[in-house]
């Protein structure tokens, strides 16, 4: 397992944290996900042999928010 720190823009309240985490729990490898709007993070620990950190990356994108690292 490994475990990566992305920087995120656009989250606000609540709801975008829950986004925001459900979509990378849905996807295969990943393990657990921290959401912190206050901190535009999100830490994620993930198989690196089943899913890449671009994957994680379109992810957060596909839900509207910009992956600002």
């Amino acid at each position: 397992m490994k475990t990566i720190t992305i920087g995120v823009e656009g989250m606000h309240c609540a709801s975008c944290e829950s986004l925001v985490g459900a979509a990378l729990m849905e996807l295969g490898g990943v393990e657990s996900v921290q959401v912190t709007r206050s901190l535009g993070t999100v830490k994620v620990v993930y198989d690196e042999s089943r899913i890449t950190v671009d994957a994680l990356k379109v992810s957060i994108e596909k839900e509207g928010y910009s992956v600002t690292e």
